[in-house]
């Protein structure tokens, strides 16, 4: 039998009904949430371990993703298939964890399963579920209503409305634990250092040389020797130092090349001779980024950085911004 073709546009007109439908489902979660989701952030951040995410289905695949972005944002967390649990996975929790079920339905047998053992551990059990009256509704400490209207599926069978206000949910418990802990974005970018605003957030003590990899001589060191400093550590520069080990001034291959250009034997001079003054320096907790704009600005290519008594603690490239990202 030959399928009648769709009007024109009616693919559009679908797509719309369908986030229409979504959306609406969204906006009446957000309505009727009270207490009990005051009650599931209390309970989650006074857990010392971690929040094990479980389900099956369609709702795993939600799980894992509250899982990844708790974990994210500065929630221990982890993501438990229900079935798998139950064939050695159990191993995963330990006593002092806190459980998310999530089962629209409420009663996902493999879910049911695991209440017996939960119980048996005192583990504190989450339910995000579209039925509070359902077992894992009564088992659970707290209950987040899911529900929904109806959903975008013509057929009202592939989860599709339900499944977007679970996953919207798990985004907003997120974010309320993220603010009761005062999670930072400094403490984002430590838990996405590949990630873009890891890269910007980088500071500078993130990327410095320190130690014995820092250029240094003396302002009597003849610049024969400084020569080898320069060549050995291979930043292009070294740091000049009095007599008490504080920076007095730098010396570039830049500074180099106008000397050469002075005429004279530039190797029997002193490296105070020859050396650039009041070099532009940088705190170590600056972000990487304030040192490209430094050196952008005085277009050099290197920065020390002093300690409190103003000797050099460690130095940055323009090389260690860019093998970085930050540049």
């Amino acid at each position: 039998m030959k399928r009648a073709q769709p009007a024109p546009g009616a693919s559009l007109a679908n797509a719309r009904r369908v986030l229409a439908i979504e959306a609406a489902a969204i906006t009446a979660l957000a309505e009727r949430l009270g207490a009990e989701f005051e009650s599931a952030v209390e309970l989650i951040t006074s857990t010392s371990g971690k929040v094990v995410v479980t389900g099956m289905g369609k709702s795993g695949h939600v799980c894992r993703k509250i899982a990844a972005t708790l974990a994210s944002t500065g929630t221990p967390a982890l993501f438990l298939h229900a079935a798998e649990a139950l064939h050695g996975d159990l191993g995963m929790l330990e006593r002092k964890d806190l459980v998310l079920a999530i089962s629209n339905s409420g009663e996902t047998a493999e879910i049911l399963d695991l209440i017996p053992v939960l119980k048996r551990m005192s583990l504190p059990l989450v339910a995000l579920t579209g039925r509070r009256d359902s077992t894992l509704g009564r088992a659970a400490e707290v209950v987040l209503d899911v529900s929904v209207a109806e959903e975008a599926c013509p057929l009202g069978l592939a989860p599709t409305a339900s499944t977007t206000a679970t996953l919207a949910l798990g985004d907003a418990l997120a974010v309320a634990l993220l603010e009761r802990r005062g999670f930072c974005r400094e403490d984002f970018a430590a838990l996405h250092p590949a990630g873009a605003l890891g890269r910007k957030l980088l500071r500078v003590a993130d990327l410095m040389h320190t130690g014995e990899a820092v250029p240094a001589v003396t302002t009597e060191t003849p610049m024969r020797d400084t020569l080898l400093e320069i060549t050995s550590k291979r930043l292009g520069v070294t740091a000049v130092v009095d007599r008490a080990g504080r920076l007095a001034g730098v010396i570039t291959d830049g500074d180099l090349r106008r000397a050469l250009g002075r005429g004279g034997d530039i190797l029997g001079r002193a490296a105070a001779q020859v050396m650039s003054a009041r070099p532009k320096t940088i705190d170590a907790e600056e972000l990487a980024a304030k040192a490209v704009a430094v050196m952008e600005q005085h277009a050099i290519t290197s920065l020390f950085i002093l300690d409190a008594a103003g000797r050099p603690a460690g130095v940055i490239h323009l090389h260690d911004l860019l093998r970085a990202g930050v540049v």
